[in-house]
């Protein structure tokens, strides 16, 4: 009776060994040393401008083996837009635009997404900006996720891309008259580093 006790709890053992480990979410922060956030927006047909954001952060939460992602949130300082000329870049701060003095923030948040292939994602949230809320589509690549040859960190690489027309934020100068494109396209790089 014993050796069938000491058998069936060897047993138990190994496969308690065997068993996959549960996974759990993993907090990141995004990297603000390689984050980028910019943007492309026609003018008057001729070519695009490109602009970004110099100051941004963000954070979520990543379980790498159901690849269930949550609590996401970028949270981008309008005040830092630069689009290479200084004269267009005090417009772009203005009311006509960004409206940055009362509106100091740009904030996309979601709260899952939904698996488009194997490292590819669409992740449906929203996009506040000029004191309005509106839903916001992102798809995303999950590029790569390691320890950082540099520092040994774990880092997690995600490329994203959106658009949004920026009337229905209530940003309609020079839309009327086509001289400065309704349509905006996102572009976000990253890497985050795992907590």
């Amino acid at each position: 009776m014993n050796a069938a006790r000491a058998l069936s709890a060897a047993l138990l053992l190994m496969l308690a060994a065997a068993a996959p480990a549960r996974a759990e979410p993993a907090r990141y922060e995004l990297d603000p040393e390689h984050l980028t956030v910019a943007f492309l927006v026609d003018h008057i047909g001729y070519a695009k401008v490109l602009g970004m954001f110099r100051a941004a952060r963000g954070s979520y939460s990543f379980d790498e083996a159901t690849a269930a992602l949550s609590t996401l949130r970028i949270e981008v300082d309008t005040q830092s837009v630069f689009s290479n000329f200084a004269s267009r870049d005090r417009h772009l701060k203005s009311a006509d635009f960004l409206n940055s003095s009362e509106f100091p923030r740009m904030v996309f948040t979601a709260d899952g997404a939904k698996r488009t292939g194997e490292r590819s994602f669409e992740i449906v949230g929203q996009l506040e900006l000029l004191g309005r809320s509106q839903p916001l589509t992102l798809n995303a690549t999950w590029n790569k996720s390691g320890a950082s040859p540099i520092d040994k960190t774990y880092v997690m690489g995600v490329s994203a891309r959106g658009s949004f027309k920026r009337s229905a934020y209530g940003m309609n100068y020079a839309v009327a008259n086509g001289w400065v494109g309704d349509e905006v396209a996102l572009i976000i790089e990253f890497e985050a580093k795992r907590k």
